[in-house]
């Protein structure tokens, strides 16, 4: 949960120092951001398709083959991180027009969602890194270097967002160096961070790791038909789901964009807002992949459907206390993102809105991966296409011109609480279960 936590508060400090260069270069960043999810969530299921590998492997004890699936991921995730990079790069210069911006806001948007496009095969290795950490059951080394990501992000914001000035620390005047690049500074800074984190995470993976390091032991490098062929069995479901969630949020962005840039900046920053509630579900069902996965591998019956229930209970547990938390401190944490008042009060009130989904989404969220730690991810992935695109975004489409953003979160609220109950439905029918249950 820290490790996802401290992802999403460089979303959070991106979006909070850019909110602070005006209305118009908000709009910009959350213009673009639903489509930075789309094209990265992409590539982070194909990585998953290799770290279940290792996680199963693991669990069975065979760490020779672990330690082959992790020499094969590396230039498999390298070359798809260059060729996903290749594609939002080349439509960097078009996407904001096709998103439906306006033209104050389409030159930044643009610079912001390029230098990103740049950032994603670095991104896609430090996904693959973090999750073969996990898979051998090293939750701490990628929770602290995420952190450190973090204060990177802010040191490198501080510098490439702004002018050189003067800022008062503990009462002192320091002078602080800047290159004043705005919205474009902040994707450079997030790219430095992310570089700095994969540097390091890589050196504890294959040096350190008493389960994966590679040091002393001789390997190919060249993916192998079987290895590719069930990384793309786990991870080419998560791929699409993924491609269906992120693809939902873009629609869902057009959807918002005719309502003017107060409400785009709202909602991007409602977005990003709401991520601090919903991130330590993904952390538990992160969690719950490698527990389940590494209970597969070892053959332990009882042990993988008792998993799977205490991590869905504890994320469900954890999610709503945040959605309390959410709902009470709404305006306080829209305030420390802009300084706009119509942006405050209009962000505020959404995220109050979607408080109340977030028990059932924390269900949805934690049996999905507990889904993927089994290896059963098709039918997960359809379920999800299925709610998204049947039940939020026609609910969506209807209710926006009527209601403005309002209407957009009302029906996300709606859609995650009957996807949430869809999966506890499935969750308990037991079908997803290993055959030899």
């Amino acid at each position: 949960m820290l490790a996802q936590l401290s992802y999403i508060l460089m979303t959070y400090i991106d979006a909070a120092m850019v909110g602070h260069l005006g209305d118009s270069a908000a709009a910009s960043v959350g213009l673009v951001a639903t489509s930075t999810w789309l094209f990265g969530g992409v590539g982070v299921g194909m990585t998953a398709g290799f770290y279940v590998q290792v996680a199963q492997f693991i669990g069975a004890k065979n760490f020779a083959a672990a330690r082959s699936v992790l020499r094969q991921s590396l230039p498999s995730i390298l070359l798809l991180g260059i060729f996903i990079s290749s594609i939002a790069v080349a439509i960097s210069g078009v996407l904001p027009e096709w998103l439906g911006g306006t033209d104050e806001i389409n030159v930044e948007a643009s610079h912001y969602f390029m230098v990103f496009g740049l950032t994603i095969p670095f991104q896609l290795l430090n996904f693959l890194a973090s999750g073969m950490l996990r898979s051998s059951g090293n939750m701490k080394i990628p929770s602290v270097l995420n952190i450190v990501s973090c204060l990177l992000d802010v040191l490198f914001n501080a510098v490439l967002i702004f002018p050189s000035r003067s800022i008062n620390l503990f009462g002192f005047s320091v002078y602080m160096p800047g290159f004043d690049l705005g919205v474009v500074g902040a994707a450079l800074g997030t790219m430095l961070a992310i570089v700095v984190s994969l540097v390091c995470m890589m050196y504890f993976l294959l040096f350190r790791s008493s389960e994966l390091c590679l040091r002393g032991h001789a390997g190919s490098f060249v993916p192998t038909r079987n290895v590719v062929k069930a990384a793309l069995k786990i991870g080419l479901p998560i791929s699409f789901d993924r491609l269906v969630m992120s693809s939902a949020q873009v629609v869902s962005t057009m959807i918002v964009a005719p309502l003017g840039n107060i409400a785009i900046a709202a909602n991007s920053f409602a977005v990003t807002a709401e991520s601090m509630c919903y991130m330590p579900g993904y952390g538990m069902g992160e969690a719950a992949t490698t527990l389940v996965g590494q209970s597969v591998g070892a053959r332990r019956r009882k042990l993988v459907w008792s998993l799977a229930k205490l991590t869905t209970f504890s994320g469900v547990a954890i999610m709503t206390f945040m959605g309390i938390l959410m709902y009470i401190f709404a305006p306080s944490v829209m305030a420390f993102m802009t300084p706009s008042a119509d942006i405050q009060q209009l962000g505020a009130e959404v995220m109050r809105i979607e408080a109340f989904a977030e028990p059932l989404y924390a269900a949805s969220i934690v049996i999905y991966y507990a889904f993927v730690g089994a290896g059963k991810t098709i039918v997960p992935a359809l379920m999800n296409f299925g709610s998204i695109w049947l039940v939020r975004l026609p609910l969506a489409a209807l209710l926006a011109p009527r209601y403005g953003l309002h209407g957009v979160w009302f029906a996300m609220c709606l859609e995650l609480c009957f996807r949430g109950i869809i999966f506890i439905i499935r969750m308990l029918r037991k079908r997803w279960l290993p055959k030899w249950w």
